[in-house]
């Protein structure tokens, strides 16, 4: 059954530390039902954003609303969001399965919550092991338990892919894709966008604490940078291309010529027309990552700075 989804509103967010601003008047918005990349370099005001969020720090000015309520105004807390900020937060001595029973009780939840849980994280083989025996990437995943144990819309997680396997990684991408696909409001945070980049599909790119962008993940994508061509007659090439409006920037270490300002068809056609053979012909994707970092390392410029309010 879809669930109705809540959303999460943060509007002129600041918080101060003595003298330092770790976040700086930050508003943006997350929708329920798509998975929410949280972005932004180690610093950027990430944890301190969701810690605010959570009630767990008061903020200095602006609101971090829930469904349009504070977290401290929410009648279930446990029911409306779960939370997993740092995977380091049990107690070495207890089973995985004593930890969520423990949190259980104490929440009013029925305790055989605890192994349903464990199931569906992929624990229940190690359900009676002591937790402090856990990988790091055993102990993310009972973080996301403990964040589920209360059947949430809302969930936020914050690295949760940090210490995981490949295989990890794509088990929590279609985890998180499927709770998001019932309605669910799911925020991950991250410092590495190629962890989440097949994850997420909105994105809040934060730097120094300020907005960066908000949207889609494709936006981020100016789409192919250009057109690799491999060639046995590789002048030729170069002398029929510089009679079109294409250009070229020389060759790539495997032999490709690098063609920009076209496309994968104009670059055929030119060579077709030339009766010139080609043995590959493909458009260069564009490096997300790389304007990932762009973005982030240029936060202060102004850039990039789309729906920043004014300082």
């Amino acid at each position: 059954m879809m669930r109705e989804g809540l959303r999460i509103d943060v509007v002129g967010l600041t918080k101060m530390f003595g003298t330092f601003k770790a976040v700086d008047d930050l508003t943006f918005s997350v929708d329920p039902g798509v998975v929410t990349g949280f972005l932004g370099p180690n610093g950027a005001g990430k944890t301190t954003t969701l810690r605010c969020l959570l009630g767990l720090v008061a903020p200095t000015a602006g609101s971090a609303t829930i469904g349009g309520k504070p977290y401290r105004d929410l009648s279930d807390p446990l029911g409306t969001v779960g939370a997993a900020l740092e995977a380091s937060s049990f107690h070495p001595g207890r089973s995985a399965k004593a930890h969520l029973e423990v949190m259980a009780l104490g929440a009013g939840i029925d305790p055989a919550r605890a192994t349903e849980m464990l199931a569906q994280v992929g624990l229940a083989e190690v359900a009676d092991k002591r937790v402090g025996g856990f990988s790091l990437g055993m102990r993310q995943r009972l973080g996301l338990a403990a964040a589920l144990l209360g059947d949430p819309d809302v969930l936020i997680l914050d690295e949760p892919a940090n210490g995981l396997d490949p295989a990890g990684i794509a088990w929590l991408r279609t985890f998180l894709r499927a709770l998001a696909a019932e309605g669910r409001t799911v925020l991950v945070s991250s410092h590495v966008l190629s962890e989440v980049q097949q994850t997420v599909e909105d994105v809040v790119v934060l730097s120094r604490g300020r907005l960066i962008k908000q949207g889609k993940l494709a936006d981020l994508d100016s789409g192919p940078r250009g057109v690799l061509v491999r060639t046995p007659e590789p002048e030729k090439l170069l002398d029929a291309l510089a009679a079109t409006a294409l250009s070229t920037e020389g060759r790539t270490e495997a032999g490709q010529i690098r063609v920009v300002g076209g496309t994968t068809e104009q670059v055929g056609h030119t060579a077709f027309a030339h009766g010139i053979e080609l043995h590959e012909l493909v458009a260069e994707a564009s490096d997300l990552e790389k304007t990932f970092l762009d973005m982030t390392e240029g936060g202060r410029d102004g850039a990039l700075t789309e729906g920043v309010p004014a300082s």
